[in-house]
C-alpha cells in the first residue's frame, strides 16, 4: 500500500533553493489565477499543483538529469510513476506562465532587441536512424559545428536581458521566418547574425514603422559599420548566453525521456526555471 506523498528534501541547501521557489511559483499562481485551470471534482491529487509545479521547475534549476533521479534525491511518500505523472499533468499550466511572463516581459521591454536560435539535439546523430520517441518534430540539420539531429530554439531578448518570445521548431526550421513572425507586434531595434541577412527582412522592419534589423556582416562582405553598428553587434553576445545558460545549468538539450510529453515539459520548465530563477 502506498503512503500519502509528501516531500523530503535531503540537503539543508535543497530546502533553501526549493523554499524560495515554492514561494515564487505560489505568488504567480496566485497573480495569474491559475486555480482556475484546477479540477474541482475527482480524486484529490497525491502532489499537490504548486508542489508538483516547483519540483518540475526544480528539478531543471538543480540540472538533474532525469524524473528517476529526482525521485530518490526527494524520497517523496509516493511511487515513481506517481511523481512521473504529476510532473507530466502540470506541462500545460507550465506552458501557460511561460506565454504570460514572455508577455508581461515585451511590455516593458528595451528598445534594443537580439534575436537567435541554437540547436537542441533529441538525440546523438549516430543514433538518429533508431530514435522514435521525438522523430514526428526532429529533423536533421546543419549548423557551424556540423549536423545535428532534432529541434531548434529562436529567441528574442533585450538590451536588459528579458526574453520576449521563445518558439521550439524541428530543426531544419527557417531562422529568418522566426525572426519575422515572432517579432511582428514589436518595435525598436532588433540586431541579428549574419543568417538573417535578407532583403524581404529588411523591408519588413522598416524603420518608418519604427522598427530597424541591424545584421552583423558576413567576412566576405564588403560594408563599413558605424560605433553603434559594432556596439550593438558585440552587445549581440548577451543571447548566446541565454543559450549557454539554458543549456549547460538548467539542462535544456537531453535525449533521456521517454515521450514526447517528457521532451516537451523539459524545454518547457527549463525556460520557465531559467526565468524565475
Amino acid at each position: 500500500m502506498t503512503r500519502p506523498c509528501g516531500l523530503v528534501i535531503m540537503l539543508k541547501t535543497s530546502i533553501t533553493v526549493y523554499n524560495k521557489l515554492r514561494n515564487k511559483v505560489i505568488e504567480i499562481y496566485n497573480h495569474l489565477k491559475l486555480s482556475r485551470y484546477e479540477k474541482i471534482k475527482g480524486r484529490k491529487l497525491s502532489i499537490p499543483i504548486i508542489d508538483a509545479i516547483t519540483l518540475s521547475l526544480w528539478k531543471q534549476k538543480q540540472n538533474i538529469k532525469t524524473k528517476k533521479s529526482l525521485f530518490e534525491i526527494i524520497a517523496p511518500l509516493c511511487s515513481y510513476k506517481t511523481l512521473v505523472v504529476s510532473l507530466n499533468a502540470v506541462i500545460k499550466l507550465v506552458a501557460i506562465i511561460l506565454t504570460i511572463l514572455l508577455q508581461l516581459n515585451r511590455e516593458s521591454a528595451h528598445p534594443i532587441k537580439f534575436h537567435d536560435s541554437t540547436d537542441i539535439e533529441t538525440c546523438a546523430l549516430r543514433k538518429s536512424k533508431n530514435h522514435k520517441t521525438m522523430n514526428i518534430l526532429s529533423s536533421y540539420s546543419k549548423t557551424g559545428k556540423g549536423w545535428f539531429y532534432g529541434l531548434k530554439l529562436h529567441l528574442t531578448s533585450d538590451y536588459k536581458g528579458k526574453i520576449l518570445n521563445a518558439r521550439f521548431t524541428s530543426g531544419n526550421g527557417s531562422d529568418r521566418k522566426q525572426l519575422k513572425e515572432m517579432n511582428r507586434h514589436l518595435k525598436g531595434v532588433f540586431v541579428a547574425d549574419a543568417g538573417y541577412i535578407s532583403k524581404e527582412l529588411e523591408k519588413d522592419f522598416n524603420p518608418e514603422d519604427g522598427r530597424l534589423l541591424i545584421t552583423v556582416p558576413r567576412s566576405n562582405m564588403k560594408k563599413l559599420a558605424t560605433f553603434f553598428q559594432i556596439f550593438l553587434q558585440r552587445a549581440r553576445m548577451r543571447i548566446e548566453l541565454h543559450f549557454r545558460n539554458l543549456k549547460l545549468f538548467f539542462g535544456l538539450e537531453t535525449g533521456l525521456p521517454r515521450s514526447i510529453d517528457g521532451y516537451l515539459g523539459n524545454y518547457l520548465f527549463a525556460l520557465v526555471a531559467y526565468m524565475v530563477a
